[in-house]
Order: structure tokens, then sequence, then C-alpha cells
């Protein structure tokens, strides 16, 4: 039964270290238990353990000052009290308590033993009840403490584990006479703890799950990264400090844009118990005043280096987070001018992370799309070396990103029984976690078009409004709008081969079985993570349409051609920098593919002289022998009409497979190609095989396709005689003198 009581002041300092609620020794209060509950004047309840006095007047309770400002106890405030029952408070495992000197100005130099400090606590205040955020004041050796609850691990008697009891958090408990009691030092404080009983704030927080915090498909990357940066910071610091090392300073995270980078610098920040992250985007730094952009990286590092100074190992952990950090980190001397502004920036930024006077309590993350401009000095060990690719995600963690982005619509839902978020996932290869952002939100705007009526005003009603559902129709089709930048080319595959692939002979059956055994090998095989295969022979034998059409159908995440239509114009060394941005890219995705087309034209080959473009060449030979990085894949195909051009310039050998692509040279072959181009009926195909039997041929697949394209548009009666007169003053057919 709930009883009344008037708030009052203690009558004493030694009832104030007690940290009890006060009754008078004439309340029947204290007969009925240790504890009681206090409810406040706005309603919120609080655990105080009870202790008499003669000097506190009946119907009055007393609180320390502390207790008041916590409970927000008022003076002469009406308040209820409640005897909670046997069993109400649950059994302190351990406590962490943050403390401090009471009196800031009454401070000792000398270290206070934890253990000792913990001994004489539990002897005062065992049986006492404890809530999280509870203040509280008490001696140890003439010197006042204070001290404030940051953590209550109690004893889980529900789960027993070999014989004994689990424990978890909790928020109120008894302290007990084995209970592990731990102190850590406030943040402010100069007191200087030592012994077995002094606590730390673990730098992770204890809540710590990437997928609720909207970040899917990186497990790997995370697990990299808390080992290589974090483990040491979840051990005491007394242990690391006996290990003699540093905590890692620095993360560099890279990779292509849209991937998660600045998203996971954030996520970062707001799982580690550390004061709030300095976010600054690399250009924000420089600044046209001499000085002023290395006097803006020193702010940023001014409050770490102030508070490494107060509180030296037991400092937070300070966050500087640099977006486009390669603005102000080139590589030193690769910036024309004569201020050299970005030298000494990088110069500062070096010195602040691992000069001289370092820091142990920082960490420096910086993303970048361009990690090979960052100085090298920047990325050895000691400043950033946790460097991590954040790459593509694979069909695993598309899938976690998409559930991710279509979760708020599944609890609400407006998602469709009929999406099927893995089989977007099998269809968003190479798709950036941007972009399947983007997916999404293109499918949510075609499902809520649907629902619009088209008229001259824009009409919505209300009741269609609550009707909107997000279909895998919508998913579909947005992905005729959504394409991912390293994806498959935008090139038009189907222009190499207007009229399909025409298998007139074994050399072309042959260049297709090969060709889609080396796409199978480079899906399949971990052993071959570069292959490359050039397709040769005479102009016109098909080989740009049979190397497009290998790779049109290859069904690899990202397929590029590089052609030299897609160069003109392009100055040397522009055409090196195309060149080399295809292959950058390739690496970029698991499994890739790019075709070569006319290597002679695309290093300005020319007969007279000869000429041709020697850092072309240069830079096709380093790039089809560097092999992709670790767990990328790539085939490259290329083509040439000129195999013995290539062989004098060293490019024959850079290619693992060189296959012949030949030209129509027999009857057969002619007629299986008519055949399969249906332009003469059956009584025409006879005799235009009577009238070849006895010929020789040498013509080129494409030329075939363009004479065969130009007699369909001849009289049917003249077609016959028409082609074979083509075929001979084209000089393609010739009488067979054997």
């Amino acid at each position: 039964m709930a009883e009344f009581y008037m708030t009052d002041k203690l009558p004493s300092n030694e009832l104030s270290f007690t940290n009890c609620a006060i009754f008078s020794n004439n309340d029947n209060v204290t007969e009925r238990s240790r504890h009681v509950l206090v409810r406040n004047p706005v309603g919120l309840q609080y655990a105080f353990s009870v202790k008499v006095s003669k000097d506190i007047p009946k119907g009055k309770v007393g609180f320390n000052a502390l207790h008041r400002k916590w409970a927000q106890l008022p003076l002469n405030a009406k308040v209820e009290v409640t005897v909670p029952g046997p069993g109400h408070f649950e059994t302190i495992e351990s406590i962490m308590l943050e403390i401090d000197y009471f009196n800031k100005k009454k401070v000792s130099n000398e270290s206070l033993n934890t253990e000792l400090i913990a001994n004489e606590f539990n002897e005062t205040f065992v049986n006492n009840v404890f809530s999280v955020g509870m203040p509280m004041a008490f001696q140890y050796n003439q010197t006042v403490l204070a001290g404030t609850v940051k953590e209550i691990k109690v004893f889980d008697l529900s789960k027993n584990i070999d014989g004994g009891a689990s424990t978890r958090a909790g928020l109120t408990g008894v302290l007990i006479g084995n209970s592990n009691i731990k102190f850590q030092a406030s943040e402010t404080s100069s007191i200087s703890l030592v012994g077995k009983n002094k606590g730390y704030q673990s730098v992770i927080s204890p809540d710590w799950d990437f997928t609720k915090m909207g970040i899917g498909g990186l497990d790997n990357e995370f697990s990299t990264i808390f080992r290589r940066a974090f483990a040491s910071r979840v051990f005491p610091p007394d242990i690391v400090e006996k290990l003699g090392v540093r905590h890692v300073k620095g993360i560099l995270l890279f990779g292509p844009p849209g991937t998660g980078k600045t998203l996971i610098a954030r996520k970062i920040g707001k799982m580690l118990n550390a004061t709030e992250p300095k976010i600054v985007n690399g250009p924000q730094i420089l600044d046209k005043y001499v000085g002023e952009s290395e006097a803006n990286i020193r702010k940023l590092f001014a409050d770490a280096e102030e508070e490494e100074k107060a509180r030296g190992r037991n400092s937070k952990l300070h966050i500087i987070i640099f977006d486009e950090i390669d603005a102000i980190c080139k590589q030193r001397g690769s910036v024309g001018g004569g201020t050299g502004v970005h030298d000494t920036v990088v110069n500062q930024l070096l010195t602040k992370i691992d000069g001289v006077e370092q820091l142990n309590n920082i960490l420096v993350i910086g993303m970048t799309n361009r990690r090979d401009l960052i100085d090298d000095a920047l990325t050895r060990p000691g400043r950033m070396e946790v460097q991590m690719e954040i790459g593509l995600p694979d069909e695993k963690g598309r899938v976690d990103i998409l559930k991710i982005h279509t979760k708020s619509m599944r609890e609400s839902n407006l998602l469709h029984d009929s999406v099927d978020l893995k089989e977007l996932a099998s269809k968003t290869k190479n798709f950036s976690g941007a972009e399947l952002e983007g997916l999404v939100r293109c499918a949510v705007s075609t499902a809520m078009n649907s629902l619009i009526k088209g008229s001259a005003q824009v009409e919505l009603a209300t009741e269609d409004a609550e009707k909107v559902q997000v279909t895998q129709d919508d998913f579909l089709s947005s992905l005729d709008d959504i394409k991912p930048a390293f994806g498959r080319s935008d090139f038009n595959f189907k222009s190499f081969f207007p009229n399909g692939i025409i298998e007139w002979g074994e050399s072309v059956q042959q260049v297709l079985t090969d060709g889609k055994l080396l796409i199978s090998q480079i899906k399949n095989s971990t052993k071959t993570p570069l292959l490359t295969s050039l397709l040769h022979g005479p102009p016109g034998a098909g080989k740009s349409a049979l190397g497009a059409y290998l790779m049109a159908n290859s069904d690899l995440p990202f397929v590029k051609v590089c052609s030299p239509e897609s160069m003109i114009g392009f100055s040397e060394m522009a055409k090196v920098q195309y060149i080399r941005k295809i292959f950058e890219d390739a690496y970029k995705s698991p499994l890739s593919i790019i075709l070569l087309d006319d290597i002679e034209r695309i290093i300005d080959y020319v007969a007279i002289g000869p000429r041709f473009s020697n850092n072309v060449l240069q830079c096709l030979l380093i790039l089809l022998k560097r092999s992709p990085p670790m767990g990328r894949r790539l085939l490259v195909i290329g083509t040439t009409g000129l195999k013995d051009v290539l062989l004098e310039m060293g490019m024959l050998n850079a290619f693992m497979r060189n296959q012949h692509v030949a030209v129509l040279s027999k009857p057969e072959h002619l007629i299986a190609a008519l055949t399969e181009l249906e332009i003469f009926n059956s009584d025409e195909m006879r005799k235009i095989k009577q009238s070849i039997q006895r010929m020789r041929f040498h013509i080129g697949i494409k030329k075939l396709l363009m004479m065969a394209e130009f007699v369909r548009q001849v009289d049917q009666n003249e077609r016959v005689d028409q082609f074979l007169y083509r075929m001979q003053d084209e000089g393609c057919m010739f009488a067979d003198d054997m």
C-alpha cells in the first residue's frame, strides 16, 4: 500500500554519504523493507535503500542534494512511497561506476587503487539498491569521491550454464557481498586509477548491427575492418599497453562511386563509443590565404590533442572523416603551380596522424574513388594502414540491400507478394548500393504513376492512393531506366551481326565452340584469372561479329567494346587513358569481358612508313599481361586482319590463344550460307549449286551478306544470273584449274 511523505534535506553530512532515503524512526515503513520505490511529483519512480534517523521528522523523507536533483525531488514536495514485495529487485553480478573527486579543488597526484576502493565500497553499501544513472558520494581514505552508476549486470537465474547462472544487462539491482565492482575515471577528471578493478568503456557499442543500421552486403569488409582497426580497442588499455602496440589510427575506404563508402564512415562513427565525428569534405580544407589550409587541418585535431594531454590513455576516441580525401592528399609534387599548397597540406596531415607528437586517441577515415592519386606516405603503417576496397556487392549482398530499401513498404503491406528479391538480385549484376536504391525508387514511381489519371490536370483520388502496391513488374520495367555504371556496354552488339551468325562451316563452328569454352572457364576456374584470345583472318571474315556475338551471349556482368570508332579525335595520351579506364572498370567487377576490335586501327597502324602509336601499343601490351586483382577474372577477345604486323610488334605473343577465322572457299560453304539467308528458293538454289560445282571461292561472310542483300532487290527471274555475275565481277569466284 502506498504512503505519502514530504521531501526534506538531510540533517548531517554523514547521512548524505549513506546514499539512502532517510525516514524517521517513528515511521513504520522501515519495518517492512530495506528498500522503497519513490514516485516523484511528475510521476517517475525511483528505487532507494532505506535508513532511519531520529533527526528526521515523522511524515518526511530526506534525500541528499545529488539524489534530489537526479530524481527530480524538490524540497517540501509530496511523494508517493511504496514498499516492494519480496524478490522485486534482482541481484547485481557486476556494477561499473564512473568516479571523480567530489571537490575539484582538493585533488591528489597519487594514483588510487581500485581494489581497495572496491573492498571499502562493498563493505559500506552491501545490500543497497542501485540504478543506472544514480549519482552518489562516498568516502575513501578521507577523500570524498563522486560517482555515477554507468552499467549494471544482474544474474539471470532463468538460464543455467554448466550449473551456473548467466548474466544480462539490468537497470536496477541489489549489491551483494561477491558482486564485481569496477571503477573508471570520468571524462573530465584528472583522477588516476590503478588495479584490477579499473573498468573501461568498450569502444564498440553493444547494439552494433550493420543490418539494422541500413548497410547490407558488406559482411566480409566489416569483419576485416573490425579485425584490423578495432580489435585492439576492445581490450582494456592496460593490456594493450603491456603488449606494446598502438591503435590503428587510419582507415582508407576506396572503390567505385555509389558503393556506400560515405555511408559506412558515418555508421562507423555511430557504432563507436566516441566523440561526435567530425565530417569534412576534402575541398573544404583548402583556403586561398597562405597558411589557412594547414590551420584548418590543425583545428580538426585540436580537441583530440587537448584531451590526450589532460586524460592520457583514458581519453575518448576522436573520429575525423574525410570525404573525397584525394582532393587534398594528392601525390606531393604532382600538382602544378608555384604555391605548393597541396604539398604543405599533405605534410600537415601526415604529422598530425603520426608525427613526432603522436596521438593515440584518433581515428581518421578517408574515402576516395581514386586511390591511385593518394600520396604513398599517407597509406603506410601507422597512418591509414587499413585500406579496404568497398566494391560492387555480390548476389547475396544485393538481396540484403534490396531487403533494407524495401523494409518500410514490406512492413506497411505495400510490397506485392509477387516481388521476388532473389530474382531481382540475379538481374542486377554490377549494380552498386546507390543504383539498387535508385531501382527501388524507380519501381515505386512506376507503381504510383499507374494510379495517376492521365488528363490535362493531374488527378489522384484518395481511395486510389491507398491502393498503391509495388509489384515485380514495376521492378522489372525499372531495369530499363536504371543502368549500372560498371555494367554491360551500351554498345549495340546486334549492329555487328544484324543477320545473326551464319554457321557456314567448321571455321565458324570452331570459333563459337572455343569461345563458349573460354567463357565457361572464366566463370568457373579460379586458376586462370586472365584469359586472352585473338581472332585473326582476312578482312570481312566476320571476326568482329563473332567476338561481339560471344560477348552478347556470355551473361557476364561487365561487357565492354573498345573500338577505334569510340576514340575518333582522341590524342595519343587520351587513347591511352581511355583504354586504361576500360580495364580499370573491368577490374571492379568479379567477371568481365573486353573486346579489342581492329587492334591495328586502335594502335594507328598504317602500312606507309610503317607508322603506329608506340604509347598505345605499350599500354595494350602491359594490360594484356596484367592479372586482375584478387577475386576478379577477365576475358579479353581481340580481332585483327594483320596477324603478321602484330607478330612484328610483339603483340601476338601477348594473347594466350590465336585462332584463325577463315573466309568461304568451297562450294559447300557458299551453299550453307545462302541456305541460312533464305534469299533464293529451292529451284534457284539448285541452279546455283550446278553453276558453282567446278569453281573456287574467296569471299568473306561480310561481303557475301552485302551482295546477297543487293541481289534481293533484283527481279526474281534475274536473281541467280545477277548473283553469279557479281561473284565473278568482284573476283570472289573463279574457275578451278585442277
